[in-house]
């Protein structure tokens, strides 16, 4: 069973919201906060799989929010709603620590779908909404020494990790990664596995930013 917290300060969304996934035979809601800091709260004493963050809510954001309940000592993963058009910190939700984010129209069998996948350990990341996140909200980045920040990173990858860290950083799945590259599905999740492992990463969404952050892809790459 998935339990699930939805965090959000509008209840008509979080009633939305709970009928459909109460619907599921494997997905629980075992509460519901209006906003970030009584989602903190409800997060560290229930403990669920996944929680539903929305970004903008008073007393505290979700992005506050995220990084709160991900650097508890049991952490919840943590899936951002996002309306995408007004939200302009989902790219902070994601270096916070979130697992992906959704757009909160997107179809119910999206939003379990992913759900699933969060809650099975990994990222959620729609490619299309992810580049274009990003092509909006990267120039708000610091900008350091990003050529030697790539040669460093690329320095402790493979030839053919570097290769498919690219992909992966551009929102591929793994069967898109193998298809472009005539591999096996399961090669692929071998390198992306040891690629996380030498960059020190917990997930896709960190691979994401990391290689926007280091100059590795650029905006509307």
């Amino acid at each position: 069973m998935i339990r699930i917290l939805l965090v959000d300060d509008q209840s008509l969304l979080r009633m939305g919201f709970r009928m459909i996934l109460e619907a599921e035979p494997d997905i629980e809601v075992v509460g519901e906060a209006a906003d970030g800091v009584s989602g903190v709260s409800m997060a560290s004493a229930l403990h669920p799989d996944v929680v539903l963050m929305d970004v903008r809510m008073p007393r505290m954001d979700g992005i506050q929010a995220t990084a709160s309940i991900v650097a508890a000592s049991k952490p919840s993963k943590v899936l951002i709603l996002t309306t995408f058009d007004l939200d302009e910190y989902v790219f902070a939700g994601l270096k916070a620590g979130a697992s992906g984010f959704l757009l909160k129209d997107a179809p119910p069998a999206e939003l379990l779908t992913a759900i699933r996948t969060v809650a099975s350990g990994e990222a959620v990341l729609a490619p299309t909404a992810t580049r274009r996140l990003i092509d909006r909200f990267v120039s708000l980045l610091p900008d350091p020494a990003r050529q030697h920040d790539r040669d460093v990173l690329l320095g402790k990858l493979t030839d053919r990790e570097q290769t498919v860290f690219a992909r992966l950083a551009a929102g591929r799945s793994n069967r898109e990664i193998a298809d472009e590259l005539h591999l096996s599905e399961g090669t692929v999740k071998v390198h992306v596995g040891r690629i996380l492992a030498k960059l020190d990463l917990r997930d896709r969404v960190q691979a994401v930013v990391l290689a926007y952050e280091s100059g590795l892809m650029a905006p509307g790459g």
